[in-house]
């Protein structure tokens, strides 16, 4: 489990603190329900779900068939053209939202001290598109025919390392490979790396496993909803929940030294003030769920009480 506090200052003008946390100062976003933060946060505000029947490949004869696709992504639009023969749809995806937050950031990587910007990631999956292309290919035609891109398209960190050389963020990097919660725990490290000393850091987590390849190994974890109506597939307050619905995309954001961040001016969304994780114990085993000791654990960190807490 893990949690996160996150706090609001009350604006620009509000006094600094004496010791400047790391602040978010720019959001990227590619998300099933909206391509950018502006459409993902009209989508957000009037309810507006992102499921639907699944059409990156054809799922008739699958069990589960619904999925969040982001709509309306044109590769070509947003990622130069020598770069489309070397990426998988995720990391695609993960460089169209590092340029957006940069962007609303501000922030030009080459006006950042030599190794003053980083970049880490979550990933779950990797290129499974791209691997298993390739592998196809490999299996059918000879190894002649699989592209040497197979090498690093398929991995954990490429997103990591594509919006490093794509951005020059030659600072402190790395990858968290996890699932659900990792995008808090990149943030976490990258606000790590921050107290260390870095100016900046491109965190948070993308993801996208929609091909036949990535769908088994979905399925195979036996948790998918079987529902075939977008608006009902996934209910999970509802006692009659039946599973949940895999999308794509995700977010990053811009994490910044609170001092450079207030030196240039640059519009603050929040401070990462607090962060704890902790482990639910296994499946069939003794002892209770550690929820709220990460709630604790993270309000401590972060020097709140919870009466100080407007949102959870």
């Amino acid at each position: 489990m893990t949690a996160e506090a996150l706090s609001r200052p009350s604006g620009d003008a509000a006094p600094a603190p004496k010791t400047a946390a790391p602040v978010v100062t720019g959001i990227g976003v590619t998300a099933p329900n909206g391509l950018g933060t502006r459409a993902w946060w009209s989508a957000v505000l009037d309810g507006r779900s992102g499921i639907g029947p699944l059409t990156r490949f054809d799922a008739a004869s699958y069990p589960a068939k619904l999925a969040g696709e982001v709509p309306d992504f044109d590769p070509a639009a947003h990622i130069p053209g020598r770069l489309l023969p070397q990426t998988d749809h995720m990391t695609r995806l993960a460089l169209t939202a590092a340029e957006e937050a940069l962007g609303d950031a501000g922030v030009d990587p080459a006006d950042l001290p030599d190794f003053g910007g980083g970049v880490v990631t979550a990933a779950s999956a990797g290129g499974f598109e791209f691997g298993q292309r390739e592998l196809e290919a490999l299996w059918s035609k000879g190894g002649q025919f699989v592209s040497a891109y197979q090498s690093f398209a398929w991995f954990y960190a490429v997103n990591t390392g594509q919006i490093s050389i794509r951005n020059g963020l030659r600072g402190p990097s790395g990858v968290l490979v996890t699932e659900q919660a990792g995008g808090l725990d990149a943030i976490a490290q990258a606000r790590r790396q921050v107290r260390k000393g870095v100016r900046l850091v491109v965190t948070g987590g993308v993801d996208s496993s929609l091909c036949p390849w990535g769908w088994t190994a979905h399925l195979a974890g036996g948790e998918l909803s079987p529902g075939e109506d977008p608006g009902r597939a996934y209910r999970p307050f509802s006692a009659d929940a039946d599973g949940h619905v895999v999308g794509e995309g995700g977010a990053l954001l811009v994490l910044e030294d609170g001092t450079a961040a207030r030196e240039r001016g640059a519009h603050r969304y929040g401070t990462i003030a607090g962060y704890a994780s902790t482990f639910d114990p296994g499946p069939g085993t003794p002892g209770a769920p550690r929820l709220r000791d990460a709630a604790a654990l993270s309000l401590r960190d972060a020097g709140v009480e919870p009466g100080d807490v407007d949102v959870v």
